[in-house]
């Protein structure tokens, strides 16, 4: 049961690895506690697999060391990962801001990935529980329910905690913890804000209306759709400036950045001052957001009693929103794990840990997190890719 490789994990970073070790010439094994791999690729994208983005730079990364995926990035890029597509004739298409899916499912993705493990004699055997991880003298010794292997390379490609259903678990930090490495705390990213109890009710009503808005959490800004749900926001937006916000951190929106809501009043004003302002803002903005933002009897008041002075309250209203989160929904409905490994007790080139020759991890584990829009799976591709270079 000796090999040379041995990647725990059957995710995009664990796959892609083993991938280019077994190119080498390495004989790889990847074990995995699920019953199919990739299970993170099939249901990401909405089953279409947002599997890398055209405008990826280290910029689009959260982690305490911002350089650190500089190196791995600039190596494998957006492009190489192209080129394997076209090599599969898997059609895809780009979205918006760069964000690249499969034209059809994502298992175009895995069933892609499985041959090119195929073509390299990557061994996977899943259904396999690790029980124990042991490092003697220049080889390390996993203990599973399948029985005991060995390897000369052992890469941890175990992914974080979001979406504990898929299989998330703490494995990953736990090795790390073992062999005395520094882990930044974890949390849950990208993800769905919930509000206090007041804000609760009176938003509520507003559940599944998304509106384009520019959310700012200190000095990070997204613009992009936010989406009202029945616990809290939602929406590109929201999950984007999740990886920045603190319990604490009031967020301040504006709603509709393109329709000046001043510039509408004092138009209307000149051509038809009797107008309700309800009436001149009901092309804009849905009902139930002016009902919920404005008192009846602001609605009510016809344009030639509204001032500039108030007109510019009004406005207010919704392009300066501020509302203090009360949490996330966590883990749960989470894409990405915050923290983890940190990086500095890595080799940026080779993920390779420097106090455990032989020790590598990959992906998620690691503090490093992408942004929304295919981030993740790029950093996945470019850490795996560079770890397979020498594992």
């Amino acid at each position: 049961m000796n090999k040379d490789v041995i990647v725990i994990g059957a995710g995009a970073a664990g796959l892609f690895c083993a991938i280019e070790a077994g190119k080498r010439g390495r004989r790889v094994l990847i074990l995995d506690h699920n019953d199919k791999v990739g299970k993170k690729i099939l249901m990401s994208g909405g089953g279409y697999c947002n599997f890398t983005n055209l405008y990826t730079s280290p910029q689009n990364y959260v982690s305490h060391n911002p350089h650190f995926c500089k190196s791995a990035l600039s190596r494998y890029t957006p492009s190489d990962f192209i080129q394997l597509l076209k090599k599969y004739q898997v059609p895809f298409h780009e979205k918006t801001l760069g964000q690249l899916f499969c034209d059809n499912k994502a298992k175009d993705i895995v069933n892609l990935l499985l041959q090119e493990c195929k073509e390299a004699g990557v061994s996977i055997l899943l259904d396999t529980s690790v029980h124990g991880v042991e490092k003697k003298e220049t080889e390390f010794q996993i203990k599973t329910n399948q029985g005991q292997y060995s390897c000369e390379s052992l890469v941890i490609a175990t992914g974080g905690l979001s979406i504990p259903t898929m299989g998330a678990t703490p494995f990953g930090y736990k090795i790390a913890e073992q062999f005395g490495l520094h882990i930044w705390p974890t949390h849950a990213g990208l993800v769905p804000l919930t509000l206090h109890v007041d804000d609760k009710e009176k938003y509520t009503p507003l559940s599944g209306i998304s509106l384009d808005a520019i959310v700012q959490c200190k000095k990070t800004k997204f613009r992009e759709n936010i989406l009202f749900t029945h616990r809290g926001l939602s929406g590109p937006a929201i999950l984007q400036i999740s990886s920045y916000w603190t319990p604490g951190d009031p967020l301040k929106i504006t709603l509709e950045p393109n329709v000046s809501i001043i510039d509408i009043i004092e138009s209307a004003q000149k051509i038809s001052p009797n107008l309700l302002l309800k009436t001149i803002l009901s092309p804009h903005f849905p009902k139930r957001v002016l009902e919920t933002f404005l008192e009846e009897t602001t609605l009510q008041m016809p344009l030639k009693a509204i001032n500039s002075k108030f007109a510019e309250k009004i406005s207010n209203v919704f392009k300066q929103w501020e509302i203090k989160p009360n949490g996330t929904e966590g883990y749960r409905t989470a894409e990405v794990t915050l923290g983890g490994v940190d990086c500095d007790t890595l080799s940026s080139k080779t993920l390779e840990c420097h106090k455990v020759p032989g020790l590598y991890f990959i992906g998620e584990v690691v503090d490093v997190s992408g942004w929304l829009g295919g981030y993740n799976f790029q950093w996945a591709w470019s850490s795996g890719w560079a770890a397979g270079q020498v594992a």
